[in-house]
């Protein structure tokens, strides 16, 4: 489906890789529908016992691709490929491990909130300047980060843009741990091999348990993509998204 989105099986581990360095990971439409078939397939196989999301050095992900936003901001189709893999995050069955390094933008820092446990490298920042670029929060974290931080930490990170360093993440409870670059990968799959060790229904259910139903999730997704797709076609956001195209180009 893309180059930029690499599906790599080891053994019961389902390995999602972000793979656009040049543009520091930044999400296309095409990445999006690759990500959520691999989540489909991997919840479908039961050899498959827990997903994994990597990017590549530096760059976890750089978030939305611009110009890809650019196109709905002028009136454009609404990508409803980035919606239905939000939605498969929601609702994947299987545990979700994830290894940041160094750039985590919008949704480069909200995915995580879906993962079991996320682990980070001390030169990670996350993220997320919706409110900065005309928008509103995406991927169910108006739900999850009030819950998982707490409201004032979700506000800063949300409404703010405030960035987290890694640290600071940890201490909030966005992730599990912060390790070394050298070891981050490492360390990811070892928590994965862990987790697919694992009797699979008694995990399932403890997961389930933890998680809660899905539907006030899934539900709070769609209409958080409601209000994103209505503030992308707003003056308000066609006008910073234009500024800040401008100044990477200058």
């Amino acid at each position: 489906m893309t180059e930029h989105v690499l599906i790599e099986r080891k053994g019961a581990i389902n390995i999602i890789r972000m793979n656009r360095p040049d543009k520091k990971n930044a999400i296309t439409r095409a990445m999006y529908a690759a990500m959520g078939k691999a989540l489909r397939d991997g919840d479908a196989d039961p050899a498959i016992r827990c997903h994994v999301f990597l990017g590549v050095p530096g760059s976890f992900s750089a978030g939305n691709d611009l110009a890809d936003f650019m196109v709905m901001a002028m009136g454009g189709e609404g990508g409803a490929e980035v919606w239905d893999f939000l939605i498969g995050l929601a609702e994947a069955e299987k545990p979700i491990v994830s290894g940041v390094d160094g750039i985590a933008v919008g949704i480069g820092t909200t995915l995580n909130l879906h993962c079991d446990l996320t682990f980070a490298t001390p030169r990670t920042v996350f993220r997320t300047p919706f409110t900065d670029l005309g928008l509103v929060p995406e991927a169910g974290s108006s739900l999850l980060a009030p819950a998982i931080l707490g409201r004032q930490q979700a506000f800063a990170l949300l409404a703010l843009g405030d960035g987290f360093s890694a640290e600071r993440a940890k201490a909030a409870g966005l992730i599990y741990d912060v390790v070394d670059e050298a070891v981050l990968e490492d360390a990811v799959l070892a928590a994965a091999e862990q987790i697919a060790a694992k009797p699979p229904q008694a995990l399932k259910i403890a997961r389930d348990l933890m998680r809660g139903p899905r539907a006030e999730l899934v539900a709070r997704i769609r209409q958080e993509s409601e209000h994103f797709r209505e503030r992308l076609t707003s003056e308000e956001a066609r006008a910073a998204l234009t500024a800040f195209m401008s100044r990477k180009k200058a």
